[in-house]
């Protein structure tokens, strides 16, 4: 299906595909892709990000306005980064006690599109490890 949405989510590229980093205000997004960054993430959006379902796949843009290629750092401010768009293969869902060992992905549709959901706890120790094995083991592959 085709149609587009507006979500107040962060999203980096990581690989080529896009991670979606939900939570709360203050959960630790922002902070999570600043360290994916700094280990080759390319920035898609800090607290917006614009998604297109593009067939069986759905896009991450970043948005357009005066957020666009900003992302906040605490204690500095706002900082831009070149931005991309990535298909998207995982959203890691802030938790502050995730499960250990989960048994399940869950999977959130958006629009029309499945898309496997990690619960995560973005200030655990290695979280910008951890972020890119969850992507590496449960996210969507990319596409031919």
């Amino acid at each position: 299906m085709s149609g587009t949405s507006v979500l107040n989510m962060t999203a980096v590229a990581v690989g080529g595909r896009a991670l979606l980093l939900a939570g709360p205000p203050g959960s630790g997004k922002s902070t999570l892709a600043l360290a994916l960054i700094d280990r080759g993430a390319q920035l898609i959006g800090d607290d917006g990000v614009l998604l297109e379902g593009n067939g069986d796949h759905l896009i991450a843009q970043p948005p357009e306005g005066q957020t666009r290629g900003l992302l906040e750092v605490h204690g500095v401010g706002l900082v831009s980064f070149a931005v991309t768009a990535a298909p998207v293969a995982l959203i890691l869902e802030s938790h502050d006690a995730p499960p250990r060992l989960p048994e399940t992905v869950e999977r959130r549709t958006l629009l029309d599109i499945a898309i496997p959901v990690v619960p995560f706890d973005y200030r655990a120790p290695s979280a910008v490890l951890r972020a890119e094995l969850a992507l590496r083991h449960h996210g969507l592959p990319l596409s031919p």
